[in-house]
């Protein structure tokens, strides 16, 4: 039933993603037009950077907020790993090797690469569009 749906077939476009990671993004997401911005639903899977001062004091290592879906998070977490794995996917690829050489952890790249990801996939949501559309698109602008 899940492959009938247009978001999973959407959400299947993007390299490393199958009908088992589109499935679970779809069910944990819902209807995309719920968040007006896709800062919120990143916050809604709980993968946005907590802010932790106080006074003059701001920390600079920061953990997730980890409040939210933790499928979700589990999910864009798989889903970067799988297009990382093989270079399936030469744009996360490349934004990771840019988190890399600014000297962050694995995890942390990984992190930043998953909402990075979780942007394209609530623009894909929203635009309808397929994410090689969305690749040409952005290089062309």
């Amino acid at each position: 039933m899940s492959e009938t749906l247009e978001e999973v077939q959407l959400l299947e476009s993007i390299p490393g993603v199958g009908t088992k990671l589109a499935t679970a993004i779809v069910s944990e997401i819902g209807d995309a037009s719920q968040f007006r911005h896709p800062k919120q639903l990143v916050a809604y899977a709980g993968i946005d950077p907590s802010v932790i001062s106080s006074g003059k004091f701001v920390a600079t290592q920061n953990k997730i907020t980890k409040r939210g879906s933790k499928r979700l998070r589990r999910a864009m977490y798989l889903a970067v790993t799988c297009g990382l794995r093989g270079e399936l996917n030469p744009r996360l690829r490349e934004y990771y090797d840019r988190k890399k050489s600014e000297g962050k952890p694995h995890k942390v790249a990984v992190i930043a690469c998953a909402n990075k990801l979780l942007h394209h996939v609530y623009a894909m949501l929203k635009k309808g569009k397929p994410y090689q559309f969305l690749m040409v698109f952005k290089s062309l602008t």
